[in-house]
Protein backbone atom coordinates (compact mmCIF):
# COMPACT_ATOMS: atom_id res chain seq x y z
CA UNK A 1 0.00 0.00 0.00
CA UNK A 2 1.48 3.23 -0.89
CA UNK A 3 -0.20 5.82 1.92
CA UNK A 4 -1.08 9.92 1.14
CA UNK A 5 1.58 10.79 4.05
CA UNK A 6 3.46 8.98 6.41
CA UNK A 7 4.54 10.91 9.53
CA UNK A 8 6.98 9.89 11.43
CA UNK A 9 6.64 11.01 15.69
CA UNK A 10 3.55 10.03 17.22
CA UNK A 11 3.21 13.14 19.81
CA UNK A 12 0.91 15.66 19.24
CA UNK A 13 1.97 17.47 16.82
CA UNK A 14 2.23 14.43 13.99
CA UNK A 15 -1.36 13.26 15.83
CA UNK A 16 -2.77 16.56 15.20
CA UNK A 17 -1.38 16.47 11.62
CA UNK A 18 -2.96 13.46 10.78
CA UNK A 19 -6.39 14.48 12.10
CA UNK A 20 -6.01 17.61 9.82
CA UNK A 21 -4.70 15.11 7.05
CA UNK A 22 -8.04 12.64 7.62
CA UNK A 23 -10.06 15.11 7.52
CA UNK A 24 -9.75 15.84 3.90
CA UNK A 25 -9.80 11.92 3.23
CA UNK A 26 -6.15 11.45 3.02
CA UNK A 27 -4.66 8.16 3.84
CA UNK A 28 -1.95 8.31 6.94
CA UNK A 29 0.33 6.50 8.52
CA UNK A 30 1.65 7.42 11.91
CA UNK A 31 5.03 5.64 12.97
CA UNK A 32 5.99 5.72 16.41
CA UNK A 33 9.09 4.87 18.33
CA UNK A 34 7.64 4.38 21.57
CA UNK A 35 5.58 1.06 22.37
CA UNK A 36 3.63 2.70 25.48
CA UNK A 37 3.16 6.01 24.89
CA UNK A 38 2.60 6.51 28.61
CA UNK A 39 5.28 8.13 30.80
CA UNK A 40 5.40 9.76 33.92
CA UNK A 41 7.43 12.84 32.74
CA UNK A 42 3.81 13.11 30.34
CA UNK A 43 2.24 13.45 33.37
CA UNK A 44 1.86 16.39 36.55
CA UNK A 45 3.58 18.06 37.37
CA UNK A 46 6.29 17.92 35.18
CA UNK A 47 3.80 16.71 32.00
CA UNK A 48 1.65 20.02 32.73
CA UNK A 49 1.46 22.47 29.49
CA UNK A 50 -0.18 25.74 28.75
CA UNK A 51 -1.91 25.84 25.40
CA UNK A 52 -1.91 29.72 23.90
CA UNK A 53 -4.92 31.45 21.84
CA UNK A 54 -3.88 30.03 18.80
CA UNK A 55 -3.94 26.14 19.82
CA UNK A 56 -7.27 26.62 21.71
CA UNK A 57 -8.86 28.20 18.74
CA UNK A 58 -7.63 25.48 16.69
CA UNK A 59 -9.08 22.80 18.91
CA UNK A 60 -12.26 24.57 19.18
CA UNK A 61 -12.44 24.94 15.34
CA UNK A 62 -11.93 21.19 15.03
CA UNK A 63 -14.40 20.02 17.61
CA UNK A 64 -11.43 19.10 19.60
CA UNK A 65 -12.27 21.90 22.68
CA UNK A 66 -14.75 20.02 25.02
CA UNK A 67 -12.12 16.83 25.48
CA UNK A 68 -9.15 19.01 25.89
CA UNK A 69 -10.93 21.02 28.52
CA UNK A 70 -12.49 17.53 30.18
CA UNK A 71 -8.58 16.84 30.90
CA UNK A 72 -7.12 20.01 32.15
CA UNK A 73 -6.00 19.87 35.64
CA UNK A 74 -7.88 20.60 38.88
CA UNK A 75 -7.49 23.77 40.67
CA UNK A 76 -5.24 23.16 43.82
CA UNK A 77 -7.51 22.71 47.25
CA UNK A 78 -9.12 19.60 45.95
CA UNK A 79 -6.36 16.94 46.89
CA UNK A 80 -6.05 15.99 43.67
CA UNK A 81 -2.31 15.58 42.05
CA UNK A 82 -1.87 18.69 40.26
CA UNK A 83 -1.57 20.44 43.65
CA UNK A 84 1.99 21.28 43.66
CA UNK A 85 1.68 22.89 40.07
CA UNK A 86 -0.85 24.69 41.00
CA UNK A 87 0.95 27.00 43.79
CA UNK A 88 -0.21 30.41 41.95
CA UNK A 89 -3.99 29.55 43.11
CA UNK A 90 -2.66 30.79 46.63
CA UNK A 91 -1.37 34.37 45.09
CA UNK A 92 -3.62 37.42 45.46
CA UNK A 93 -3.34 38.28 42.18
CA UNK A 94 -4.35 35.69 38.83
CA UNK A 95 -1.45 35.53 36.79
CA UNK A 96 -1.28 35.34 32.97
CA UNK A 97 1.85 34.00 32.39
CA UNK A 98 5.80 35.17 33.16
CA UNK A 99 8.75 35.93 31.31
CA UNK A 100 12.29 34.53 32.70
CA UNK A 101 10.08 33.65 35.97
CA UNK A 102 8.45 37.22 36.26
CA UNK A 103 4.96 36.96 36.05
CA UNK A 104 2.47 39.24 34.43
CA UNK A 105 -0.91 39.26 35.50
CA UNK A 106 -4.69 39.69 34.21
CA UNK A 107 -5.52 42.84 36.20
CA UNK A 108 -3.00 44.67 33.96
CA UNK A 109 -4.14 43.55 30.90
CA UNK A 110 -5.93 45.46 28.41
CA UNK A 111 -7.96 43.39 26.32
CA UNK A 112 -8.72 46.34 24.26
CA UNK A 113 -5.97 46.37 22.51
CA UNK A 114 -7.07 43.48 20.87
CA UNK A 115 -10.21 44.27 18.81
CA UNK A 116 -10.37 41.65 16.82
CA UNK A 117 -10.99 39.38 19.51
CA UNK A 118 -14.41 38.54 20.34
CA UNK A 119 -16.18 36.58 22.66
CA UNK A 120 -15.60 33.36 22.06
CA UNK A 121 -15.63 29.74 24.01
CA UNK A 122 -12.01 29.86 22.50
CA UNK A 123 -10.12 31.56 25.59
CA UNK A 124 -6.48 32.63 25.61
CA UNK A 125 -5.13 30.08 28.24
CA UNK A 126 -5.72 26.54 28.97
CA UNK A 127 -3.48 24.05 31.06
CA UNK A 128 -3.44 20.59 29.70
CA UNK A 129 -1.34 17.11 30.80
CA UNK A 130 0.87 15.94 27.86
CA UNK A 131 -0.46 12.43 28.07
CA UNK A 132 -3.98 13.07 28.34
CA UNK A 133 -3.82 15.40 25.24
CA UNK A 134 -1.92 12.59 23.68
CA UNK A 135 -4.58 10.25 24.26
CA UNK A 136 -7.55 12.76 22.86
CA UNK A 137 -5.41 13.24 20.03
CA UNK A 138 -5.08 9.47 19.47
CA UNK A 139 -8.33 8.53 19.61
CA UNK A 140 -9.80 11.20 17.45
CA UNK A 141 -6.75 10.25 14.59
CA UNK A 142 -7.94 6.70 14.82
CA UNK A 143 -11.56 7.29 14.82
CA UNK A 144 -10.74 9.49 12.08
CA UNK A 145 -9.37 6.70 9.80
CA UNK A 146 -5.78 7.30 10.90
CA UNK A 147 -3.19 4.33 11.31
CA UNK A 148 -0.56 4.61 14.06
CA UNK A 149 2.00 2.01 14.48
CA UNK A 150 3.72 2.15 17.72
CA UNK A 151 7.08 0.39 18.91
CA UNK A 152 8.14 1.35 14.99
CA UNK A 153 10.55 4.00 15.23
CA UNK A 154 12.05 5.27 11.71
CA UNK A 155 15.53 4.17 10.59
CA UNK A 156 15.83 5.89 7.63
CA UNK A 157 14.14 6.89 4.56
CA UNK A 158 14.75 7.08 0.40
CA UNK A 159 12.57 9.29 -1.77
CA UNK A 160 12.64 9.69 -5.54
CA UNK A 161 10.40 12.26 -7.63
CA UNK A 162 7.49 10.07 -6.64
CA UNK A 163 7.36 8.58 -3.51
CA UNK A 164 9.19 7.84 -0.20
CA UNK A 165 10.42 4.30 1.04
CA UNK A 166 10.52 4.93 4.54
CA UNK A 167 12.27 2.10 6.88
CA UNK A 168 10.73 1.57 10.49
CA UNK A 169 10.22 -1.53 13.03
CA UNK A 170 12.31 -4.14 10.44
CA UNK A 171 9.58 -3.37 7.89
CA UNK A 172 9.44 -0.95 5.24
CA UNK A 173 6.48 1.78 4.35
CA UNK A 174 5.55 3.44 1.01
CA UNK A 175 3.50 7.31 1.28
CA UNK A 176 3.51 10.00 -1.50
CA UNK A 177 5.27 12.63 1.06
CA UNK A 178 6.79 12.18 4.91
CA UNK A 179 6.72 14.28 7.40
CA UNK A 180 9.05 14.15 10.53
CA UNK A 181 7.34 15.30 13.63
CA UNK A 182 10.17 12.81 15.30
CA UNK A 183 11.22 15.71 17.84
CA UNK A 184 14.07 17.55 18.70
CA UNK A 185 16.53 14.59 17.64
CA UNK A 186 14.66 14.31 14.54
CA UNK A 187 15.92 11.11 12.84
CA UNK A 188 13.77 12.19 9.27
CA UNK A 189 15.71 15.59 9.67
CA UNK A 190 19.64 14.20 9.45
CA UNK A 191 19.18 11.58 7.53
CA UNK A 192 17.25 14.23 5.24
CA UNK A 193 20.40 16.36 5.11
CA UNK A 194 18.11 19.34 6.28
CA UNK A 195 20.54 22.34 7.87
CA UNK A 196 20.07 22.89 11.82
CA UNK A 197 21.69 26.13 12.99
CA UNK A 198 21.47 27.92 16.15
CA UNK A 199 22.81 28.91 19.33
CA UNK A 200 24.17 26.08 21.80
CA UNK A 201 23.52 25.60 25.37
CA UNK A 202 24.35 28.03 28.56
CA UNK A 203 22.57 25.97 30.90
CA UNK A 204 21.28 22.18 32.56
CA UNK A 205 18.06 22.60 33.03
CA UNK A 206 16.65 20.16 35.87
CA UNK A 207 13.13 19.04 36.86
CA UNK A 208 13.13 16.48 39.78
CA UNK A 209 10.23 14.63 42.30
CA UNK A 210 12.15 14.50 45.63
CA UNK A 211 12.24 14.29 49.00
CA UNK A 212 13.56 16.57 51.73
CA UNK A 213 14.92 16.05 55.32
CA UNK A 214 14.62 19.48 56.03
CA UNK A 215 12.16 21.60 53.02
CA UNK A 216 12.04 24.70 55.70
CA UNK A 217 15.49 25.33 54.36
CA UNK A 218 14.09 26.13 51.32
CA UNK A 219 11.82 29.08 49.97
CA UNK A 220 8.57 28.33 47.78
CA UNK A 221 8.53 29.91 44.10
CA UNK A 222 11.15 31.03 41.99
CA UNK A 223 14.30 32.44 43.02
CA UNK A 224 17.26 33.87 41.02
CA UNK A 225 20.90 33.13 42.88
CA UNK A 226 24.54 34.11 42.73
CA UNK A 227 24.83 31.12 40.62
CA UNK A 228 22.16 30.31 38.79
CA UNK A 229 17.34 29.83 39.39
CA UNK A 230 15.62 27.49 41.08
CA UNK A 231 11.74 27.11 41.79
CA UNK A 232 10.49 24.89 44.84
CA UNK A 233 6.85 24.13 45.15
CA UNK A 234 6.27 22.14 48.17
CA UNK A 235 6.05 19.17 48.83
CA UNK A 236 8.93 18.50 46.78
CA UNK A 237 8.98 19.36 42.82
CA UNK A 238 12.22 21.33 41.92
CA UNK A 239 13.14 22.90 38.80
CA UNK A 240 16.93 24.48 38.40
CA UNK A 241 19.10 25.88 35.83
CA UNK A 242 22.74 25.81 36.15
CA UNK A 243 24.66 27.98 34.47
CA UNK A 244 27.49 25.07 33.11
CA UNK A 245 27.33 25.34 29.66
CA UNK A 246 24.71 22.44 29.20
CA UNK A 247 27.57 19.87 29.54
CA UNK A 248 25.79 17.45 31.85
CA UNK A 249 22.56 17.35 29.62
CA UNK A 250 22.07 13.43 28.86
CA UNK A 251 26.24 12.88 29.25
CA UNK A 252 25.74 10.73 32.86
CA UNK A 253 23.32 9.48 34.79
CA UNK A 254 21.04 11.82 37.18
CA UNK A 255 21.69 10.90 40.68
CA UNK A 256 20.82 11.73 44.14
CA UNK A 257 24.11 13.06 45.17
CA UNK A 258 24.12 14.83 41.78
CA UNK A 259 21.21 16.58 42.32
CA UNK A 260 21.81 17.64 45.91
CA UNK A 261 25.04 19.01 44.86
CA UNK A 262 23.34 21.09 42.41
CA UNK A 263 20.44 21.94 44.49
CA UNK A 264 23.22 22.97 47.59
CA UNK A 265 25.08 24.96 45.44
CA UNK A 266 22.27 27.25 43.60
CA UNK A 267 20.04 27.67 46.77
CA UNK A 268 23.02 28.63 48.62
CA UNK A 269 21.93 26.21 51.45
CA UNK A 270 22.49 23.02 53.12
CA UNK A 271 19.55 21.24 52.05
CA UNK A 272 19.71 17.06 52.32
CA UNK A 273 18.31 15.48 49.72
CA UNK A 274 16.42 11.98 51.28
CA UNK A 275 14.65 10.71 47.53
CA UNK A 276 14.98 11.61 44.18
CA UNK A 277 11.73 10.07 42.83
CA UNK A 278 11.78 11.51 38.98
CA UNK A 279 14.18 13.92 37.13
CA UNK A 280 15.17 14.91 34.26
CA UNK A 281 17.20 17.59 32.37
CA UNK A 282 16.98 20.06 29.54
CA UNK A 283 18.55 22.95 28.03
CA UNK A 284 18.48 26.40 26.21
CA UNK A 285 19.89 25.01 23.14
CA UNK A 286 18.18 27.17 20.04
CA UNK A 287 18.27 25.74 16.81
CA UNK A 288 16.22 25.71 13.91
CA UNK A 289 15.48 24.03 10.14
CA UNK A 290 17.09 26.41 7.20
CA UNK A 291 14.46 24.68 5.30
CA UNK A 292 11.53 22.88 6.44
CA UNK A 293 11.09 20.84 2.92
CA UNK A 294 13.42 18.58 0.81
CA UNK A 295 11.75 17.40 -1.82
CA UNK A 296 9.11 15.13 -0.96
CA UNK A 297 9.91 15.25 2.82
CA UNK A 298 8.83 18.03 5.77
CA UNK A 299 9.53 18.69 9.14
CA UNK A 300 6.97 20.19 12.16
CA UNK A 301 7.53 20.30 15.69
CA UNK A 302 10.81 20.05 17.35
CA UNK A 303 12.18 18.15 14.14
CA UNK A 304 11.79 21.73 12.81
CA UNK A 305 12.82 23.77 15.54
CA UNK A 306 14.28 23.59 19.13
CA UNK A 307 14.81 25.46 22.40
CA UNK A 308 14.44 25.69 25.77
CA UNK A 309 10.72 25.15 27.61
CA UNK A 310 10.69 28.33 29.13
CA UNK A 311 7.44 30.08 28.79
CA UNK A 312 6.24 27.02 27.11
CA UNK A 313 6.18 28.10 23.67
CA UNK A 314 7.04 24.58 22.26
CA UNK A 315 4.18 22.56 22.34
CA UNK A 316 1.58 25.55 20.67
CA UNK A 317 4.57 26.01 18.47
CA UNK A 318 4.29 22.99 16.80
CA UNK A 319 0.65 22.31 16.98
CA UNK A 320 0.51 25.63 15.11
CA UNK A 321 2.68 23.99 12.11
CA UNK A 322 0.41 21.59 11.78
CA UNK A 323 -2.54 23.15 11.43
CA UNK A 324 -0.68 25.13 8.69
CA UNK A 325 0.55 22.23 6.95
CA UNK A 326 -2.73 20.11 7.13
CA UNK A 327 -4.95 22.31 4.17
CA UNK A 328 -2.20 22.86 2.65
CA UNK A 329 -0.78 19.09 1.70
CA UNK A 330 -4.48 18.01 1.33
CA UNK A 331 -4.92 21.01 -1.57
CA UNK A 332 -1.80 19.81 -3.08
CA UNK A 333 -2.66 16.07 -2.70
CA UNK A 334 -5.97 16.14 -3.94
CA UNK A 335 -4.71 17.91 -7.06
CA UNK A 336 -6.76 21.41 -6.18
CA UNK A 337 -3.31 23.56 -5.63
CA UNK A 338 -0.48 24.01 -7.11
CA UNK A 339 2.63 22.27 -5.26
CA UNK A 340 4.23 25.45 -4.80
CA UNK A 341 1.43 25.91 -2.02
CA UNK A 342 3.39 24.23 0.77
CA UNK A 343 6.43 26.66 0.24
CA UNK A 344 3.85 29.06 1.73
CA UNK A 345 4.32 26.85 4.85
CA UNK A 346 7.89 27.59 5.78
CA UNK A 347 7.54 31.34 4.89
CA UNK A 348 4.95 31.21 7.25
CA UNK A 349 5.82 29.29 9.96
CA UNK A 350 9.59 29.50 10.08
CA UNK A 351 9.45 33.51 11.06
CA UNK A 352 7.40 32.29 13.85
CA UNK A 353 9.61 29.63 15.20
CA UNK A 354 12.19 32.10 14.75
CA UNK A 355 10.38 34.72 17.14
CA UNK A 356 9.89 32.04 19.26
CA UNK A 357 13.61 31.28 19.53
CA UNK A 358 14.11 34.80 20.37
CA UNK A 359 12.35 35.29 22.49
CA UNK A 360 13.63 31.77 24.55
CA UNK A 361 16.95 33.47 24.01
CA UNK A 362 15.58 36.99 25.56
CA UNK A 363 14.71 35.04 28.69
CA UNK A 364 18.14 32.95 28.99
CA UNK A 365 19.92 36.33 29.19
CA UNK A 366 17.23 37.13 32.19
CA UNK A 367 18.05 34.48 33.92
CA UNK A 368 21.92 35.08 33.91
CA UNK A 369 23.44 34.80 37.84
CA UNK A 370 25.29 38.47 36.74
CA UNK A 371 24.69 41.93 38.49
CA UNK A 372 23.76 43.06 34.91
CA UNK A 373 21.07 40.63 34.19
CA UNK A 374 19.95 41.51 37.97
CA UNK A 375 19.76 45.04 36.70
CA UNK A 376 18.22 44.18 33.41
CA UNK A 377 15.47 41.84 35.61
CA UNK A 378 14.24 45.15 37.82
CA UNK A 379 13.95 47.17 35.02
CA UNK A 380 11.54 44.29 33.39
CA UNK A 381 9.64 44.15 36.95
CA UNK A 382 8.66 46.91 36.21
CA UNK A 383 7.80 47.17 33.07
CA UNK A 384 5.89 44.05 33.28
CA UNK A 385 3.69 45.66 35.66
CA UNK A 386 2.42 48.44 33.66
CA UNK A 387 -0.60 48.21 31.69
CA UNK A 388 0.97 48.68 28.17
CA UNK A 389 3.75 46.24 29.56
CA UNK A 390 1.67 43.40 30.75
CA UNK A 391 -0.48 43.42 27.69
CA UNK A 392 2.66 42.91 25.56
CA UNK A 393 3.90 40.05 27.52
CA UNK A 394 0.03 38.90 27.39
CA UNK A 395 -0.11 38.74 23.40
CA UNK A 396 3.01 37.78 23.19
CA UNK A 397 3.13 35.07 25.29
CA UNK A 398 -0.66 33.94 24.76
CA UNK A 399 -0.20 34.22 20.47
CA UNK A 400 -3.03 36.95 20.02
CA UNK A 401 0.06 39.17 18.19
CA UNK A 402 0.31 35.95 15.78
CA UNK A 403 0.00 37.25 11.97
CA UNK A 404 0.98 35.86 8.88
CA UNK A 405 2.46 38.19 6.36
CA UNK A 406 -0.27 37.85 3.37
CA UNK A 407 0.46 40.91 0.93
CA UNK A 408 -2.35 42.80 2.55
CA UNK A 409 -2.15 46.20 4.25
CA UNK A 410 -5.42 45.45 6.35
CA UNK A 411 -4.60 44.43 10.13
CA UNK A 412 -7.43 41.83 9.83
CA UNK A 413 -5.68 39.82 7.12
CA UNK A 414 -3.37 37.16 8.08
CA UNK A 415 -4.82 37.07 11.74
CA UNK A 416 -7.29 34.47 13.16
CA UNK A 417 -10.60 35.15 12.26
CA UNK A 418 -12.73 36.62 14.88
CA UNK A 419 -15.66 34.49 16.12
CA UNK A 420 -18.40 36.68 14.73
CA UNK A 421 -21.69 35.83 16.37
CA UNK A 422 -23.94 35.10 13.27
CA UNK A 423 -28.21 35.93 13.45
CA UNK A 424 -29.34 32.77 14.61
CA UNK A 425 -26.66 32.83 17.07
CA UNK A 426 -24.42 30.27 15.75
CA UNK A 427 -20.95 31.13 15.78
CA UNK A 428 -18.09 31.61 13.11
CA UNK A 429 -15.94 28.76 14.72
CA UNK A 430 -19.21 26.42 14.46
CA UNK A 431 -18.37 26.35 10.87
CA UNK A 432 -14.61 25.52 10.53
CA UNK A 433 -14.81 21.95 11.61
CA UNK A 434 -15.46 20.60 7.88
CA UNK A 435 -11.65 21.72 7.02
CA UNK A 436 -12.93 24.02 4.14
CA UNK A 437 -12.26 27.60 3.36
CA UNK A 438 -15.29 29.71 4.86
CA UNK A 439 -17.13 33.18 3.15
CA UNK A 440 -19.34 34.91 5.69
CA UNK A 441 -21.14 37.62 3.60
CA UNK A 442 -23.23 39.84 6.39
CA UNK A 443 -25.32 41.73 3.10
CA UNK A 444 -26.26 38.27 1.61
CA UNK A 445 -25.46 39.10 -2.03
CA UNK A 446 -26.71 37.13 -4.67
CA UNK A 447 -23.54 37.93 -6.91
CA UNK A 448 -21.45 37.03 -4.23
CA UNK A 449 -22.86 33.48 -3.60
CA UNK A 450 -22.72 32.64 -7.41
CA UNK A 451 -19.13 33.34 -7.57
CA UNK A 452 -18.51 31.26 -4.28
CA UNK A 453 -20.59 28.82 -5.75
CA UNK A 454 -18.15 27.88 -8.09
CA UNK A 455 -15.69 26.73 -5.51
CA UNK A 456 -19.01 25.10 -3.22
CA UNK A 457 -16.62 21.81 -2.77
CA UNK A 458 -13.68 24.25 -0.90
CA UNK A 459 -14.95 26.82 0.08
CA UNK A 460 -18.97 27.36 2.53
CA UNK A 461 -20.58 30.56 1.89
CA UNK A 462 -22.89 32.00 4.76
CA UNK A 463 -24.88 34.42 4.23
CA UNK A 464 -26.36 36.40 7.77
CA UNK A 465 -25.81 39.79 9.57
CA UNK A 466 -23.46 39.09 12.66
CA UNK A 467 -23.75 40.86 15.99
CA UNK A 468 -20.72 42.89 15.68
CA UNK A 469 -19.55 43.66 11.92
CA UNK A 470 -16.40 45.16 13.39
CA UNK A 471 -16.69 47.77 9.95
CA UNK A 472 -16.13 44.87 7.50
CA UNK A 473 -19.07 43.78 5.22
CA UNK A 474 -17.31 40.27 4.42
CA UNK A 475 -14.52 38.22 5.02
CA UNK A 476 -12.86 34.71 3.60
CA UNK A 477 -11.41 32.87 5.80
CA UNK A 478 -8.50 30.00 5.30
CA UNK A 479 -9.59 26.46 5.94
CA UNK A 480 -6.97 26.67 8.95
CA UNK A 481 -9.30 29.64 10.59
CA UNK A 482 -6.97 32.43 9.57
CA UNK A 483 -8.51 35.57 7.52
CA UNK A 484 -7.26 35.57 4.18
CA UNK A 485 -9.55 38.26 2.91
CA UNK A 486 -11.91 41.28 4.32
CA UNK A 487 -14.81 43.46 1.97
CA UNK A 488 -15.37 46.26 3.46
CA UNK A 489 -18.30 49.00 2.52
CA UNK A 490 -16.32 50.32 -0.54
CA UNK A 491 -18.03 51.17 -3.63
CA UNK A 492 -16.44 48.20 -5.93
CA UNK A 493 -17.02 45.77 -3.51
CA UNK A 494 -18.10 43.44 -5.75
CA UNK A 495 -15.41 43.53 -7.66
CA UNK A 496 -12.94 43.39 -5.22
CA UNK A 497 -14.37 40.19 -3.29
CA UNK A 498 -15.06 38.45 -6.84
CA UNK A 499 -11.15 39.47 -7.54
CA UNK A 500 -10.54 37.88 -3.82
CA UNK A 501 -12.67 34.51 -4.98
CA UNK A 502 -10.71 34.60 -8.18
CA UNK A 503 -7.21 34.75 -6.57
CA UNK A 504 -7.90 32.24 -3.51
CA UNK A 505 -9.13 29.99 -6.04
CA UNK A 506 -6.88 30.25 -8.95
CA UNK A 507 -3.91 30.42 -6.59
CA UNK A 508 -4.90 28.13 -3.76
CA UNK A 509 -7.78 25.73 -4.53
CA UNK A 510 -7.74 26.55 -8.23
CA UNK A 511 -11.04 25.07 -10.35
CA UNK A 512 -11.20 21.73 -11.52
Amino acid sequence: MIYDVLIAGGGPVGLFLACELRLAGLSVLVLEQAKDPSSPLKRLPFGMRGLSAPTIEAFYRRGLLDDVAASKPMKDGSGDRSSSAAHWMHQARRPGGHFAGIQFCHDKIDASKWPYRLPTPAGTTMMVEMESLETILAARAEAMGAEIRRDFGVEGFDQSDDDVTVRAGGETFRGRWLVGCDGGRSIVRKAGGFAFVGTDPEFTGYSAEIELADPEKLRSSRHYTATGMYTYATPGTIAMVDFDGGIFHRTQPITLDHVQAVLRRISGTDVTVTALKLATTWTDRAYQATAYRRGRVLLAGDAAHIHSPLGGQGLNLGLGDAMNLGWKFAATLRGEAPERLLDTYFSERHPVGAQVLDWSRAQVALMRPSQSSRALEAVIRDLIDTRDGATYFAERVWGVSLRYDLGDINPLVGRSAPDFELADGTKLGDFLGTGKGLLLDFDARASLEAVAGRWGDRITYIASDVKDRLGLSALLVRPDGVVAWVGEAEPDFEAAAEAALRWFGTRLLPMS
